[in-house]
């Protein structure tokens, strides 16, 4: 790899790294910095030169003043889609925390995400972590049914008396049902339902409506605080918590008594309690005339919507492990096609031809065995898909398939969300199942615990299914990680895919992956390392790559080039690149909620998946976008919470993608964000050239050696294992 010095350019004015850059949105500017702002140094100014002027010129300033501000606020009625940031106080720190997490991204205060890194400057915009949820189609925009005008009205006044800001009463209406506001008012804890609100703010609301009678050891408040911290637990992965970890945690919540808030929960039903075996391969024994010596368990809580999911998912792959694969030609026509196959996906070949469940792992050059085991299986007469996670995967699959086969196999590649959805594949049979012999899924460690228990219920009986997937990339943005414990698990044949990614590049990552940092030769400047001081420079030095560099030295033009930065706030972090890229690639007045045709963006039709596209135009309908080929058309209530920038994304939402070109962006205060499987995932998203902005010393080496992926708690290993006990 080289360190190549890039030409300098004049920094532009109110450059958009900068930390006081207010929140972003319609009534911002776009290039970051406070609309008023402008006006008060004006009025300065004037007021040092006071001395030196007329009374009639400091009357003209004043009016000139006066006409900006007048200006201003025009546009801020004129704008055609409300932002909702005209709050103040307490109520503008409530909603901003909604509005924080409503897209389905990152709360603001972690809780079981393991240590915290160096405090950073927390971004005007929300930032929106993936929330857990089941896969949708990909151009349904709307979302579901909203509550009914009248039960909204009653939570706004309850909401306005305990000083929340009105606006959150569609949240609150959906999340409570028909009688929320009389639901809010008896237990004012509920507003906890609502996704961004926390356990300090939704106290100040029972304060304000209960008075005297709120205290921290009131029953619901420790009802609310305990499955509150269980979906925080989801956000950070875990399908439940261990009892020890939840009481500690309440106990760090001001919560008296956590043993008896912790079975209060349970009692309501507001929580599932479980009880897992620690050791399930060894089975209790059982001496004559003495007491069974029972096994060590493990006592779990969890939500049961993640619980559910989880066990129909250990369910549906038992079925799938346990029954007979479907008669689907002889033995000796397997035989042929594993012979007939490229060494490296023989073995893939005959593994599924005997065994219903089937773990592939490999990189990127490792997707040619499962493309050679489609085509094999269409010549045996099997109805055979394979699902991708985006559009770019289903592109890139779908092209290795064309090199494999000489028969067109119309309709083979698809997306996950496409497949359950029925907008792509075979559709259902008579009994709701999909109408297919052969399943393969790829990006497999993309899926989390609901959508993988979605695909495993709607196999049919006799059918294979195939997971596809690099192990070392990051794990599923929702709760539980199916690809990792299905590994650890050992239920069903692994075939670990020996075609190594090519070139440099794959040269890099593969060392990543096994925790070396190497060095390696890029003669044709395939690695690129840009150091830089503070985030500022690393903010103007990405610009430049991605607008000048890159393209004029590799050939590759901006709009197959993607930024990629640990998170979304910060000085560095997307909102600030997508700021910065904006301006020099796309600039304009973002009439149309912040965006313009031709803004590069990321739509997210449902929490927790984000589609990569292209804004078109806006009207009275909403905002038109172009993405994966398809016209999808966003009510202009639901841009704010689904669309958002996309020149610069966080590592996990480039999962499952690859682009010519990648820009790395690792700004100095994002050196305890990083880990080895945040690296790998974030430098294996180029295919040509991967340039390194960086400005995190040792930390990035450290993280590659040292700093694995946060451990998540799960049951699948053990639901498996008590239902394939043969198989381990």
């Amino acid at each position: 790899m080289s360190t190549e010095p890039e030409p300098t350019e004049t920094a532009e004015p109110g450059h958009p790294g900068d930390e006081n850059a207010p929140e972003s949105g319609p009534d911002a500017p776009e290039d970051g910095t406070d609309a008023p702002q402008g006006g008060a140094e004006a009025a300065e100014a004037d007021d040092a030169a006071a001395s030196d002027r007329s009374e009639a010129e400091a009357e003209l300033a004043a009016q000139r003043i006066e006409r900006e501000r007048i200006e201003r606020r025009k546009a801020e009625k004129t704008a055609p889609i409300e932002s909702g940031n005209r709050l103040t106080g307490t109520a503008a720190d409530l909603l901003a925390a909604v509005r924080a997490v409503e897209g389905g991204q990152k709360p603001a205060s972690p809780v079981f995400s393991g240590p915290e890194p160096t405090p950073r400057r927390p971004a005007a915009e929300p930032v929106r972590r993936p929330q857990p949820t089941p896969p949708a189609p990909p151009a349904a925009p709307e979302g579901p049914a909203a509550p009914a005008r009248e039960t909204v009205e009653a939570v706004q006044a309850v909401l306005t008396e305990g000083g929340a800001p009105s606006t959150l009463a569609p949240q609150v209406a959906a999340a409570l049902g028909e009688g929320a506001a009389g639901e809010l008012r008896a237990d004012p804890w509920q507003l906890l339902r609502v996704a961004g609100v926390r356990p300090e703010q939704a106290d100040g609301f029972a304060r304000a409506l209960l008075g005297a009678e709120c205290g921290p050891d009131d029953e619901r408040r420790a009802r609310a605080v305990t499955v509150w911290l269980l979906e925080q637990a989801a956000l950070a992965g875990h399908t439940a918590l261990e009892i020890p970890a939840l009481t500690a945690a309440l106990s760090r919540r001001s919560v008296p008594d956590p043993d008896a808030a912790v079975q209060s929960t349970i009692a309501e039903g507001d929580a599932l309690a479980f009880q897992d075996a620690l050791d399930t391969a060894a089975p209790a024994r059982e001496n004559e005339g003495e007491e069974t010596e029972e096994r060590p368990v493990r006592v779990l809580l969890g939500l049961e919507r993640y619980a559910l999911a989880e066990e129909s998912l250990a369910d549906g792959l038992a079925r799938v492990i346990n029954s007979v694969p479907k008669e689907d030609g002889s033995a000796a026509a397997w035989e042929q096609a594993v012979a007939s196959a490229m060494p490296s996906a023989a073995e893939l070949i005959g593994a599924v031809a005997g065994h219903g469940l089937v773990l592939h792992t490999g990189g990127e050059a490792s997707r040619a065995e499962p493309a050679a085991l489609v085509a094999a299986a269409h010549a045996l007469g099997l109805r055979a898909y394979a699902a991708a996670h985006s559009p770019d995967g289903r592109r890139r699959f779908a092209a290795l398939l064309a090199d494999v086969t000489t028969s067109a196999v119309a309709g083979a590649v698809v997306t996950v969300a496409g497949l359950l959805s029925g907008a792509e594949g075979p559709g259902r049979d008579v009994d709701g199942a999909l109408d297919l012999d052969l399943l393969v899924v790829l990006d497999a460690p993309q899926l989390d615990v609901e959508a993988a228990a979605v695909l495993a219920e709607s196999l049919p009986d006799g059918a294979r299914l195939v997971l596809s997937g690099d192990p070392g990339v990051l794990w599923s943005a929702g709760p539980g990680r199916v690809f990792a414990d299905l590994l650890a698990a050992r239920v069903c044949p692994q075939v670990a895919s020996r075609t190594p990614d090519p070139g440099p590049l794959g040269e890099l990552v593969s060392g990543i992956g096994i925790g070396e940092l190497n060095q390696v030769e890029a003669p044709g400047k395939e690695v690129v390392i840009v150091p830089v001081r503070d985030a500022g420079e690393a903010v103007h030095r990405t610009v430049q790559l991605v607008a000048d560099s890159v393209p004029r030295a590799i050939g590759v033009p901006a709009e197959q080039t993607q930024v990629i930065t640990p998170g979304h706030g910060g000085a560095a972090g997307t909102r600030a690149l997508n700021a910065a890229l904006k301006e020099r690639l796309n600039p304009g007045p973002g009439r149309f909620g912040g965006f313009d045709p031709g803004d590069r963006v990321v739509y997210s039709p449902t929490p927790g998946r984000g589609v990569p596209g292209r804004v078109v135009t806006a009207d009275a309908a909403g905002l038109h976008l172009e993405c994966g080929g398809a016209p999808v058309v966003v009510p202009k209530e639901r841009v704010e919470q689904s669309v958002r920038h996309g020149w610069a994304l966080t590592a996990h939402q480039a999962g499952g993608q690859r682009w010519p070109a990648a820009v790395v962006v690792l700004p100095g205060d994002a050196a305890q964000a990083l880990s080895r499987p945040w690296v790998y995932t974030a430098f294996g998203r180029a295919e040509r050239h991967l340039s390194v902005v960086h400005g995190v010393d040792q930390a990035l080496a450290q993280a590659v050696t040292e700093v694995l992926a946060k451990p998540r708690t799960t049951r699948l290993p053990a639901l498996l294992k008590a239902q394939v006990p043969a198989a381990g």
